[in-house]
């Protein structure tokens, strides 16, 4: 058994602990997505999983982990009769967030191919975890084209490869375990519908349970050994009813009177995919098995919807993940009356036709209009869908964040595209060079006569490869005292959340910079969670005067210290009207403002103003600001007006 942290020692963390074992007793459900804050045994309880599951039967020197009697078509072990069955642990493997595509997949095996033997297949990542699990930390980080294959594998429970003149196909049925961090943004819709369940998990607040963790993780790593001794009573324990469970789990009952409350739950909670309710329906006989029963309960149904519903409710960019509890007691508890559960006429129980207010007919301008210190904070108007803004990344950019915004012309991850000579390649395409070889031996007069490639310089080839990268969005947004009108500060929110939305689908990294009174101030540091940015914006006060200078000087600041390769991308949504000069700096502000957005014009920037000046007097502030920073200007009319591309052009190292 591996030597890492026992999956009994683990403390709390009870909703977490069953999830894991849930897949284990039955890997058809599809997996467990972890998420929770840093420091909360996510990482320790998926990697302890493998200690508490019955090892299975493999084939010794077997590549793909192939069944007893059920060999791969590329396996040549199996294929070729040696059955030297033995019970091993299961399959963990670890895919790495940097790892590439043919390291995933598999790819031609280079040291057979030089030994002038036929092309043969080397098998991959998603061979190894084939009937085990197959772990990503991190894994709302993954890059975009490995997230296109693991969809793939995931539905079809087999891998294809096509390529370097290989045609394999090999089971590849694996247990999806993912964790990850909502600081740093959230999954795409497609991968978070194919993990089966989810679990939240948070930090204990409970001073006597925080310090029992200390004291068995500082025990661990004083004696791993003795530590692990001490445990394996409770191991053994959780090994065993995980193998009753799996012989068990056959027999159980699922009557139509509970899959009718599993659909009846998708229904109500109003969750789009039907793989929720095949899902609820595994893991429920899962739970049976686990306790050692043969019939599905309601209160299996409702242990099995907090697990498998919650992240299926999502539809939009920040629609909160979670249920309502209460209405869950409420449906389960109708069910195990035995009283057919009443169709509700709203999702949150409204009618059909709620009362709306009325909207405010008059701008209230007085308390905030500008030179006044009175804070309110306005509700974000609706999101209408804005235009598509793309930001043409530099030619020699290729270590970029993953994203899907920016276009890199020659990628160092993504789908291959073609391979070129190149006698130093950074990237070897090893199926073009060995071609060139095998095709330059052919017509040579010296051809080794044992068969042998000799590749040579000449015959180098380097991958070229297509990829996106994600842009770091700075929003500078005004919340000053002359923009204090009700109807405009919600539509200036409104638009913001818009352009979120477009961050959120394009996999970019936000930070929020907003300016009132006598300062600015960096609302979020550079992050993937679009929901921590529209959080912040949705509490922004307005109100006091307008410190436009010192934004940009912070945003130029925050640029600088940034480590994103990407292209940057900055958002000003004001009226221009600046009023307060930097600290220490007697000069006229505006003037400071005119300089400041040349400082970021001559570094090659690139910006989008956003004009929220309104009314019959206007001073054109904001358009004079965009000339300063060689930027468009557009009003917020004009933003969501249309369905037109707007292309902001990086001149970076221009």
């Amino acid at each position: 058994m591996s030597a890492g942290y026992p999956f009994a020692a683990i403390v709390g963390q009870p909703q977490l602990k069953t999830a894991l074992l849930l897949c284990a007793v039955d890997p058809g459900i599809g997996g467990v997505l972890i998420r929770g804050d840093k420091g909360t045994a996510k990482s320790t309880a998926a990697r302890g999983l493998t200690q508490v599951v019955p090892p299975i039967a493999r084939i010794a020197g077997c590549a793909f982990n192939c069944a007893p009697g059920q060999p791969a078509a590329a396996c040549e072990v199996c294929s070729a009769g040696q059955e030297a069955v033995r019970d091993a642990e299961i399959p963990f493997v670890t895919l790495p967030l940097g790892a590439t595509e043919d390291r995933v997949l598999g790819t031609l095996d280079l040291q057979k191919a030089l030994q002038g033997a036929q092309r043969a297949f080397q098998p991959g990542l998603l061979a190894a975890a084939h009937r085990g699990v197959l772990y990503i930390d991190e894994v709302n980080l993954l890059a975009d084209h490995l997230v296109d294959v693991l969809l793939d594998v995931a539905a079809m429970g087999v891998n294809s490869v096509q390529r370097e003149g290989l045609s394999v196909t090999h089971p590849a049925r694996i247990t999806l375990i993912g964790t990850m961090n909502l600081e740093e943004g959230d999954l795409r819709p497609q991968l978070l519908d194919r993990f089966g369940l989810m679990v939240e998990v948070a930090a204990p607040q409970d001073k006597t349970v925080r310090a029992e963790v200390v004291r068995r993780r500082i025990s661990y790593e004083a004696d791993v050994a003795a530590f692990a001794a001490q445990w394996q009573a409770s191991q053994h324990g959780l090994r065993e009813q995980v193998a009753t469970a799996q012989q068990l789990l056959p027999q159980v009952q699922l009557d139509d009177a509970m899959l009718e409350l599993i659909s009846h739950l998708c229904c109500e909670f109003e969750v789009a995919s039907l793989r929720a309710d095949i899902v609820m329906h595994k893991t429920a006989r899962a739970i049976a098995a686990l306790q050692g029963r043969r019939q599905v309960t309601p209160d299996d149904i409702r242990a099995a919807a907090q697990l498998v519903l919650p992240h299926r409710r999502r539809r939009k960019p920040f629609d909160q993940t979670g249920m309502d509890q209460d209405k869950l007691d409420d449906l389960v508890e109708q069910a195990r009356s035995e009283q057919p559960p009443s169709h509700s006429e709203g999702s949150a129980g409204q009618p059909p036709e709620a009362a709306r207010d009325d909207e405010p007919s008059v701008e209230q301008e007085g308390a905030n209009e500008e030179g006044g210190d009175h804070a309110q904070t306005f509700a974000v108007a609706a999101a209408a869908p804005a235009r598509k803004i793309s930001v043409e990344a530099p030619p020699a950019l290729g270590q970029a964040l993953a994203g899907r915004r920016s276009a890199l012309p020659d990628a160092r991850r993504g789908s291959a595209l073609r391979a070129v000579p190149d006698a130093n390649p950074e990237r070897l395409a090893v199926g073009a060079t060995l071609r060139s070889a095998a095709v330059r031996g052919a017509l040579a007069d010296d051809a080794p006569a044992d068969g042998r490639l000799r590749v040579t310089s000449a015959d180098l080839h380097r991958q070229v490869r297509s990829g996106k990268s994600a842009n770091l969005i700075v929003f500078v947004v005004d919340a000053s005292g002359s923009m204090a009108a009700q109807r405009r500060m919600e539509a200036v929110k409104g638009a913001v959340l818009s352009l979120l939305t477009d961050a959120y689908q394009r996999r970019d990294q936000l930070a929020v910079i907003a300016f009132r009174g006598e300062r600015a101030e960096v609302l979020l540091e550079p992050t993937r969670s679009v929901d921590l940015a529209e959080q912040g914006l949705r509490e922004l006060p307005t109100g006091g005067r307008t410190p436009l200078p010192h934004a940009l000087q912070l945003a130029a600041q925050l640029l600088e210290r940034s480590t994103q390769e990407a292209p940057p991308l900055l958002v000003i949504l004001s009226d221009g009207r600046a009023n307060v000069g930097l600290p220490g700096d007697a000069q006229d502000p505006w003037r400071q403002t005119l300089e400041a957005a040349g400082q970021l014009a001559q570094r090659g920037t690139p910006a989008l103003v956003l004009d929220t000046e309104t009314g019959y007097l206007r001073l054109g502030r904001a358009t004079q600001l965009a000339d300063a920073l060689g930027a468009p200007c557009l009003t917020l009319e004009q933003l969501t007006g249309d369905a037109l591309a707007l292309t902001v052009r990086a001149q970076l190292g221009a």
